[in-house]
């Protein structure tokens, strides 16, 4: 007899347009044969990067009762995963959620900025309430932007992999494993793991000169899937990577890149890896 799917309790904001945050994590972990629990922090009617200011849907009462609901239940959450916060209360939530299921894997991804600054509409207090979130989790997976201000540095436009190597290592005395994720390295993007323990690892993949928002996204949600089928973070990172350059490739050079990568051509190469 089959065992259940394993769970992941995903605490992202759902776009209606645009392929990015729970309109992509979900079918992601379901190709995986994982069940994503869709907690949305914010219905938006598009994605927030170059399509104007979204409608949004937004009820503070939501998160919690709805965890309050799931806990009625019983429902067992394997892992925790984060992403976009609008504010330091919606950190509060998956504070709230790492509570109530203290043994799921905890991964955050720290979303704060990139290319050396944060992102527009997010506050200063935003920092030190994703440092507290970090903290608590099991895996963080920072762009050098990110980890440069988790660190409480100036964060710089660009990175070495030498410098990104060291940012991974100091993290990880917030956190017991740390991926710092798209770091140019010549004709290579990497992905620089380090973990409390003491190891290290680089994952490349090719560097393909196309941006697309979204695929941060993606990443991490393969990253968890991949845990949740056992397997260790190195060779989850591995295949994350090489599943967005999966969706880039996908993707017809001189399609919008506001609209996210061609996602739905891509899926069944993940399910069938």
């Amino acid at each position: 007899m089959n065992s259940a799917p394993k769970t992941v309790l995903c605490i992202h904001d759902l776009p209606g347009f645009g392929r990015a945050a729970l309109s992509v994590i979900v079918p992601v972990l379901s190709a995986l044969g994982v069940q994503p629990v869709a907690l949305p922090t914010a219905v938006l009617s598009t994605h927030t990067g170059g399509l104007g200011t979204p409608a949004r849907l937004s009820n503070p009462g939501y998160g919690p009762a709805a965890l309050a609901h799931y806990q009625r239940l019983g429902l067992r959450f394997d892992c925790i995963y984060s992403g976009y916060l609008a504010d330091a209360n919606q950190a509060k939530l998956v504070e709230q959620a790492l509570d109530l299921w203290p043994g799921a894997l905890a991964v955050v991804d720290p979303v704060l900025g990139d290319h050396g600054r944060m992102y527009a509409g997010l506050s200063e207090d935003m920092v030190p309430a994703m440092r507290s979130l970090c903290a608590r989790a099991g895996l963080i997976l920072p762009n050098a932007t990110e980890a440069a201000l988790l660190l409480g540095d100036a964060p710089a436009a660009s990175v070495t992999l030498e410098a990104a190597c060291q940012q991974a290592a100091r993290l990880t005395q917030l956190c017991p494993q740390v991926v710092v994720t798209g770091v140019p390295a010549g004709r290579s993007i990497a992905c620089v793991g380090a973990s409390r323990e003491g190891g290290s690892f680089v994952a490349r993949t090719p560097f393909i000169p196309r941006l697309y928002h979204g695929t941060g996204d993606i990443f991490g949600a393969v990253v968890c899937g991949r845990l949740m089928q056992g397997n260790v973070t190195e060779a989850a990172v591995q295949a994350a990577a090489a599943f967005v350059a999966d969706c880039i490739r996908a993707t017809p050079e001189g399609a919008d890149e506001r609209l996210g990568v061609w996602l739905e051509a891509a899926l069944p190469g993940l399910m069938g890896r």
